[in-house]
């Protein structure tokens, strides 16, 4: 009776929600003729909504025991295994559509629970994070509050359903949609794997651009500080959502310009300013943007040793002669893609990169502006066939047990 109840609620909860997508054109903010799908919702502080303890989480999140999570996993065996990242393991589990409990493989729907460990931050070479947080035995705590304080109260295509958490005892889990291509990371840059086509590429950089400008338009503006090709997941016909807001932090708001902060990020990806003072805003996430959009164009890391100078060198420092001449620009490109894209799109699309990175933050483009430019670049029949896919899958999805765990995000609350 009371899984009968919740269901029948999040059902009202999506009418709503639809009913304030139809509605939103007078809230949005458009920058070109092709449909932006992006809502606004009033949004608490990171600090005053999720405070130190973990009594408040949105109601349409499901609260897991560690044993339920243990069950649905079959007890985090290696077979089910989906992914190993830096702060936890990934495994693919089974819940049933309706009450979210565990049920045998095969059945029900398909979930990823990560399942963060502990003892993992200091040492690796690729974060800039300060000592005494590393050394806070909260900190695994913060990054699942975090996660359940923003994508637990928003709802956008191009965001990760987060489904539920665990947070019993020492353990932290939280469990997600299946992104069944996996991230950006694993087919970008794995050799002999199949390559990701030029207009795929513009598709993903469009979508990410989309959560971006989703989140820095929000009355109480998100950074998401943590962008990179391993954060960004891929459904199968390779649509993007964000995923891993940890380390995503309100941003500044009102006349309050600066915002000081820990240093927390990955090399290559961080914005010059940042690292220099901390201080949060939205373009740093527009610099980090830069640099994702210069992989999809180069196939190459932010940081590799196949740049020319090394381990040591920043993409963006190998990418910047080149990008600064229109007769040289070409020579970035991923020469797997074999000449085939766009010469003007890809000149476009470098010279945003170029803008994006700029080490002035005053002279980087807003979210907006870079989601104007890359639905130019993208051919207006792909622009038109994805925007239709989406629609599809917002309404396709109602009556089915994934959707559920996204209804009523977006409604206004205080």
């Amino acid at each position: 009776m009371e899984a009968t109840q919740n269901l029948t609620s999040r059902k009202s909860d999506l009418n709503v929600l639809l009913l304030r997508i139809l509605s939103a054109d007078s809230n949005s903010v458009s920058s070109s003729s092709v449909k932006k799908e992006q809502f606004h919702s009033h949004k608490h502080s990171f600090h005053s909504s999720f405070c130190s303890n973990d009594s408040f989480v949105p109601s349409n999140l499901k609260s897991f025991t560690y044993d339920e999570l243990k069950n649905a996993t079959k007890n985090f065996q290696a077979d089910s295994l989906l992914d190993e990242g830096r702060f936890g393991y990934v495994f693919k589990g089974w819940i049933d559509e309706t009450t979210f409990a565990p049920c045998k493989p095969g059945s029900g729907m398909v979930v990823a629970v990560k399942k963060l460990k502990a003892g993992r931050f200091q040492g690796h070479r690729e974060w800039l994070v300060r000592r005494k947080e590393l050394k806070n035995s909260n900190y695994l705590g913060l990054i699942v509050k975090a996660e359940v304080n923003y994508l637990g109260l928003l709802y956008h295509e191009n965001l990760v359903n987060l489904i539920g958490y665990c947070a019993e005892l020492d353990n932290r889990l939280l469990v997600y949609e299946v992104m069944s291509k996996g991230s950006l990371e694993n087919h970008l840059f794995k050799k002999g794997d199949k390559v990701i086509p030029w207009a795929t590429r513009m598709c993903i950089a469009v979508e990410v651009a989309r959560a971006l400008s989703f989140l820095h338009g929000l009355d109480a503006s998100v950074v998401y500080r943590d962008l990179k090709a391993s954060n960004i997941l891929l459904d199968s016909d390779f649509s993007a959502k964000l995923s891993a807001f940890g380390l995503a932090r309100d941003g500044p708001r009102g006349d309050r310009t600066r915002f000081p902060t820990r240093v927390c990020c990955t090399r290559g990806y961080a914005a010059p300013e940042y690292l220099a003072s901390g201080n949060l805003t939205p373009q740093i996430d527009v610099y980090s943007f830069g640099v994702v959009l210069l992989e999809l164009l180069s196939g190459r890391r932010a940081t590799s040793a196949e740049n020319a100078g090394g381990a040591d060198e920043k993409l963006v420092e190998w990418a910047k002669p080149f990008l600064c001449d229109s007769r040289r620009v070409l020579r970035i490109m991923d020469i797997r893609l074999g000449g085939k894209y766009s010469k003007k799109g890809a000149q476009t699309a470098a010279s945003l990169v170029l803008r994006c990175v700029d080490v002035d933050p005053r002279l980087r483009p807003t979210m907006d502006e870079v989601l104007a430019t890359l639905e130019l670049v993208k051919a207006p029949k792909v622009v038109h066939n994805r925007l239709n896919k989406a629609d599809d899958k917002l309404v396709s999805r109602e009556d089915k047990g994934a959707r559920s765990i996204s209804r009523g995000r977006n409604q206004d609350f205080h």
